[in-house]
């Protein structure tokens, strides 16, 4: 996938999951690395830079 669909699925996720979308696709992804599938757990971990990305800095 290229990065505008990146940004897209984690826009949806935004959207859908509110906060806790950072969550869901770190789970996504660390379900697909234990069971191997190298491929999706890249995917969704680029997912997660996007919805960091997103969020911005943290504030203190």
């Amino acid at each position: 996938m290229n990065t505008s669909d990146i940004h897209t699925v984690a826009r949806h996720m935004y959207d859908t999951h509110g906060p806790r979308a950072i969550a869901e696709a770190a789970q996504k992804a660390a379900s697909c690395e234990k069971a191997g599938d190298e491929a999706q757990a890249k995917f969704w971990r680029r997912v997660e830079s996007a919805l960091l990305e997103m969020r911005g800095p943290r504030e203190s």
